[in-house]
């Protein structure tokens, strides 16, 4: 570890580990802090009084903390950071913790603990912090002497930023917080046994490059990883110089711009029906940033009885032929990847060997676009919740950061608002959190003050944090709350349907709450609509209240299902395009 000093910035004698914390994180260049005080971090919670360097963002339930500094990162390219308590403090952060670690999101969370004299005796507030989170974190620490801390938390955010990212925990006794020493923070640090790759083979590209090129079906298939490197300008010229249809997963929304007429929509079990047609017909198939998963290809042996040749950039080696076995592998980072794909593409002079075949090629992915998978049939009497999002999209102008829960308003919101642009689209994709959208709401307002940000929710999610709208008063946040209400667990009741004989157990919400005066009993302005006339007049009056939290109650119809869909354990061609074809 190279121990260079940042150089003087405070008291030349010792300082307590709590001060140490702050002094850390103000060197870290952090600007805000989501947390909720406890006894095995009250130190900490006086140092952070006592400064003026970053803000601390009051929460009532430490996952609401967790997801809204994983928001704050996703919306911002910066490390979210939170802070949380000992005991069930910690064992709040662990959903939150776990819903970064499945979608990559750079975090540091600081969670307090029993002093070190009381590990392993059973104190109050005591549980295993470093066992319960090692599986949903990229790592952790225990910090055991004051004299550690400055190093392990620029470790902590150096583990976080680079290679693959992810969550860190930073455990902190009690007594490490009160104890002293002299403060020195590391410029740079150098881990023996963490040294992540960025640039890909050059062997490897060339074979990609060559291979692409001379593909008569080429398809491009990019996922999150192209959002967390920042590599959408580069996957739009590779997109626009090799002329192939593009298709963006759910993580990856806004990596490619909707707009384009290369892009081909969604692929996988809500996606759309030509991008799952050309993923399962092209010849050549280049993965970038993503890997393959389950609600992506659907079954693997279903993908793999059409041969294609595949190409997968990612910077994490244990992703690649993980799912899917592929033919040529590059490690590294999407965007250096891309940068010297590019290069090596000027370099020939030719994107592309065989224009006729990419002209058939074409031909038929439109003629799988006519189908026009995603028509479905409005009413004058029932609000139809693909229609709010599309009238959403409208009245934002598609330039709104759009947060969401988990079930079927997630699936219509990415259906049916459009993203030109990365970083806009904030949900939980591998964990499918729900309770994530309000929360994630209050990390981008506060990472992009000034900037339109709109929750879609639906209402089984929007109760699992819905105490948040306290902070959201407290701390002046104003975003609006699109609540497509079928009085369903919806997404639920779809496959109960489907798959379980339309027998609902106990996915009906039969005892909801008056949206509109709890709305209102926070302080926010609540407002029902009921009418499908009303929906867009409702949403304009709404975000013309800058200044106010709105939230909309949006009575939908309740029989509307998510499609496409391609059931659990079926292919990507095996779609099921709406409820004439169960």
């Amino acid at each position: 570890m190279n121990n260079e000093a940042s150089g003087p910035s405070g008291p030349a004698g010792p300082i307590t580990g709590a001060e140490i914390v702050v002094r850390c994180l103000a060197e870290e260049g952090v600007k805000h802090v989501f947390g909720y005080p406890g006894g095995a971090v009250l130190y900490i919670y006086d140092a952070i009084f006592q400064q003026d360097k970053f803000q601390h963002v009051l929460v009532r339930h430490e996952q609401a903390a967790v997801h809204a500094a994983d928001a704050y990162s996703r919306s911002s390219n910066t490390v979210g950071v939170a802070i949380v308590t000992s005991g069930p403090g910690v064992t709040n952060a662990v959903t939150g913790l776990s819903t970064a670690y499945m979608d990559s999101i750079p975090m540091v969370v600081i969670s307090g603990q029993v002093p070190s004299h009381a590990i392993g005796q059973d104190a109050f507030q005591e549980c295993d912090t470093v066992g319960i989170t090692r599986p949903v974190v990229k790592h952790n620490f225990l910090v055991k002497d004051v004299k550690d801390l400055a190093s392990t938390i620029k470790k902590a955010f150096f583990i976080a930023r680079t290679g693959r990212p992810g969550p860190v925990l930073v455990d902190i006794p009690k007594d490490i917080t009160v104890n002293k020493c002299m403060f020195e923070y590391p410029r740079e640090i150098e881990m023996r046994s963490y040294k992540p790759v960025d640039k890909g083979h050059t062997g490897q590209i060339r074979k990609a490059v060559q291979l692409l090129q001379g593909a008569e079906r080429p398809m491009i298939y990019a996922g999150g990883g192209v959002i967390l490197a920042n590599a959408s300008p580069e996957l739009n010229r590779l997109v626009e110089k090799i002329g192939a249809p593009v298709t963006n997963t759910l993580m990856g929304l806004g990596g490619s711009r909707s707009s384009d007429k290369h892009f081909v929509g969604m692929p996988g079990m809500h996606g759309t029906y030509e991008a799952n047609m050309a993923m399962q017909h092209c010849d050549v198939l280049i993965a970038i940033g993503a890997r393959f998963d389950d609600r992506v290809i659907g079954n693997p042996k279903h993908f793999a009885s059409h041969p294609r040749k595949i190409i997968h950039i990612d910077i994490d080696p244990s992703s690649i032929s993980k799912r899917v076995k592929v033919d040529i592998p590059i490690v590294g980072n999407v965007k250096d990847v891309l940068t010297e794909f590019l290069v090596q593409l000027d370099a020939t002079g030719a994107a592309r060997t065989n224009t006729d075949s990419l002209r058939d090629w074409w031909k038929q992915v439109d003629e799988w676009r006519g189908r026009d998978c995603l028509r479905y049939e409005d009413s004058d009497i029932l609000i139809k919740p693909q229609s709010v999002v599309e009238k959403l999209w409208k009245v934002t102008g598609g330039d709104a950061f759009i947060t969401s829960d988990v079930g079927q308003h997630q699936m219509w919101a990415a259906q049916y608002y459009p993203f030109d642009k990365p970083r806009r689209w904030i949900n939980s994709g591998g964990l499918g959190t729900m309770g994530v959208g309000l929360p994630y709401a209050m990390g981008v307002q506060m990472a992009n003050p000034g900037a339109t940000v709109a929750c879609v929710t639906g209402e089984g999610s929007i109760q699992m944090c819905i105490q948040e709208l306290a902070t959201c008063k407290q701390y002046h946040l104003t975003p609006k709350i699109i609540l497509l209400n079928n009085r369903f667990l919806g997404m639920v009741r779809q496959w109960q349907q489907i798959d379980y004989g339309s027998r609902y157990s106990e996915s009906y919400m039969d005892s909801l709450p008056d949206f509109e005066k709890l709305a209102e009993a926070y302080g926010h302005v609540g407002m029902r609509i009921e009418k499908p006339g009303d929906v867009e007049g409702s949403l304009r009056e709404a975000f013309a209240m800058k200044d106010r939290l709105v939230f909309m109650n949006f009575i939908t119809d309740q029989s509307e299902n998510v499609w496409p869909m391609v059931k659990a354990g079926k292919g990507l061609s095996e779609m099921l395009l709406g409820s004439e074809d169960l």
